[in-house]
């Protein structure tokens, strides 16, 4: 890239739609949305707005209390879709797993309010990169729908921004060492051997390069990596900085590729399985890091030179002496 290329352009204030946005990520899409100026929206199931001393409930009055707009709807509730991407320029799906195919009507509703009055839409991914990865088969499938959602809107003409941005570091962090956890656990599981590289990025970062790159006409119709240079770690060195960190000493325990393989085939779908498997892939065949980008493909770091990340180091100084809130209850 040229010096001028590298640059930010000067962002549009584009109303943004998040949908998904009580979840794991997108709580951190919609906050950091409003936080960056954009007038946000977040699409809610008419269940969860009304559901009383609920953290969903906690969650929406927080998000009403920073400017957050909230409409009611759902991604079966066709006339709700149209109807708030109506309202917007941009918009981005945070949803989980078990959602992924009810993007396609997200791609319904895009149609019907008008390809040409959407800049942007994001289909929810944030995680490995999907046209690459060959995984166990739980995980390959759900690898699988989002390659196929990809396929449908580029066929489509929907202007669009995939973003692979790796791991979840605090979500990882959580999984491993559960520091909310009291008492501590005094063991770590190890997946594999331990040596396999990966990238952990913090989800705030996630969120923001999200919101930056939506809104950013040198993404559009790109395929954009997410792979700070000190954000790469193997799952040992993980547990040496979080032990050096709490002053703790955990006790390793191996869990072989063999077993990991045999747990993919044989806990059930998809609660389990789905997990084991993107463990195996992250942190066995190391999908994050062997891999080149695409011609046409963008680097994050390289389109955001001026983003202070967040690095491994700063974050589990956070969470070993304030236990960062995640909810570990399933993978993006």
């Amino acid at each position: 890239m040229t010096e001028a290329e590298n640059s930010a352009p000067d962002m549009v204030m584009n109303r943004i739609l998040i949908i998904g946005g009580t979840g794991y990520i997108g709580k951190y899409m919609a906050k950091a949305s409003v936080s960056l100026g954009y007038p946000t929206y977040v699409l809610v199931r008419p269940s969860t707005a009304a559901a009383p001393d609920s953290f969903k409930e906690i969650l929406l009055q927080e998000f009403k209390d920073i400017g957050i707009h909230i409409l009611q709807g759902s991604l079966d509730d066709h006339k709700s879709l149209v109807d708030a991407i109506k309202l917007v320029d941009v918009v981005i799906s945070a949803v989980a797993i078990p959602q992924h195919l009810d993007q396609f009507n997200i791609i319904n509703a895009i149609k019907e309010a008008g390809i040409a009055n959407i800049k942007r839409f994001v289909p929810s991914e944030f995680g490995n990169e999907v046209d690459t990865v060959e995984a166990l088969p739980p995980f390959q499938r759900v690898c699988d729908i989002k390659k196929k959602i990809r396929r449908v809107i580029e066929e489509e003409g929907i202007p669009f921004t995939f973003f692979s941005a790796n791991s979840y570091a605090s979500y990882f962090v959580d999984c491993f060492f559960h520091p909310r956890q009291k008492p501590e656990p005094e063991e770590v599981v190890i997946y594999g051997d331990g040596l396999t590289k990966a990238y952990m990025n913090y989800e705030d970062d996630i969120a923001a390069l999200t919101i930056m790159m939506a809104n950013d006409p040198r993404t559009m119709n790109k395929l954009v990596i997410y792979r700070p240079p000190g954000n790469i770690i193997s799952q040992s060195e993980l547990v040496s900085l979080w032990e050096n960190k709490t002053g703790r000493s955990l006790k390793r325990v191996f869990l072989p590729e063999a077993e990991m393989v045999r747990l993919s085939e044989s806990l059930p779908r998809p609660d389990q399985n789905i997990p084991v498997s993107i463990l195996h892939n992250i942190f066995v065949k190391g999908d994050q890091t062997n891999f080149e980008l695409g011609e046409k493909d963008l680097e994050a770091c390289e389109l955001y030179p001026e983003y202070t990340h967040t690095t491994i180091d700063e974050l589990l100084g956070i969470s070993a002496v304030d236990p960062l809130e995640t909810k570990v209850a399933s993978f993006i």
